[in-house]
């Protein structure tokens, strides 16, 4: 075995590359790990290195990147090594990014060509220290509805280049999409995949949006969380209506989050709780006050579940 494929059985079977024993004494000790998601500051247009920064500032040891976003930050003359050094410098680890390779289509001749970026994307996060990406239903959010067992063999294609890469796709639930909006859905097609990495990543404005309500989380087994999009929603508008910028703070909407996390608690591994919205109020407010306001409502929220 030589050292990548190494790297590879270990993050699959830990995930957040603890050992197991490691795991249950991190998830005594604290049950969540707080990280933010750089959508939260998308509007900001801060770019690679400042959305790290300011993460750090802020009092983040875990984040979430675009891909987008390191690759505008290689084009304009960064490399991987020096990404690998900016997180490492800030003291940061980069949980998961966030991608839209449309791996999932029935078009033959753009699943090919998705799942060569993803390749290229995945050996790109390897070299960052990224161990997961996020694999939503990219390029089938609209139009007919899919084969959920074809669909379950294509994320098995995707695991697969997860065992060569160290990067585990996460099935990503989209509550607006036509195709995996519901919880229901995104299980069969981890349970159909029959591959030991298969993982989900729930959200809960997509569990509100797509209808499958914060219930639903209890069905889904322990092992196959990891991480969770954490946010709120609001009373108004309503479910049908609803949209990505409508999210609001942890606690600031209606949402029964110490539920929520309660189902989720894991004794075998903390589960990473990552601060994810769309909300144009907020990109008009000073980045560095919207990340610490957002860590320090989801620690309110955690507090005693």
């Amino acid at each position: 075995m030589n050292r990548r494929e190494a790297l590879s059985s270990t993050l699959a079977i830990t995930g957040a590359g603890f050992l197991p024993m490691e795991q249950k004494q991190k998830a005594k000790e604290s049950p969540f790990i707080f990280s933010l998601n750089m959508s939260t500051l998308r509007g900001h247009k801060l770019g690679f290195r400042k959305e790290l920064e300011v993460a750090a500032q802020a009092g983040y040891k875990s984040v979430e990147i675009w891909i987008n976003t390191l690759q505008d930050y290689l084009k304009t003359g960064g490399s991987l090594s020096d990404a690998r050094k900016i997180v490492d410098d800030l003291g940061l680890k980069i949980e998961d990014a966030i991608g839209f390779a449309p791996w999932i289509v029935d078009d033959e001749a753009t699943r090919g060509k998705a799942l060569e970026q993803l390749k290229m994307e995945m050996d790109q996060l390897s070299q960052i220290g990224c161990p997961r990406v996020a694999a939503p239903p990219m390029g089938a959010t609209t139009g007919a509805s899919l084969d959920l067992a074809r669909v379950a063999e294509r994320y098995r294609s995707i695991l697969e280049l997860g065992d060569k890469t160290g990067v585990v796709p996460h099935l990503e639930l989209w509550g607006f999409s036509k195709n995996l909006s519901r919880v229901g859905e995104i299980l069969y097609v981890t349970t159909e995949a029959s591959h030991p990495s298969a993982r989900v990543l729930m959200d809960i404005y997509h569990l509100h949006k797509g209808g499958s309500g914060m219930d639903s989380v209890k069905s889904v087994g322990k092992p196959l969380v990891e991480i969770f999009h954490m946010n709120d929603y609001p009373k108004t508008p309503p479910r049908e209506s609803i949209t990505d910028a409508d999210r609001v703070y942890a606690g600031d909407g209606i949402a029964p989050l110490k539920d929520v996390l309660k189902s989720l608690k894991n004794p075998d591994r903390p589960v990473i709780l990552s601060f994810e919205v769309f909300n144009k109020d907020y990109y008009a407010q000073d980045p560095l006050l919207v990340a610490k306001t957002g860590l320090e409502k989801m620690k309110k929220v955690a507090q005693g579940v």
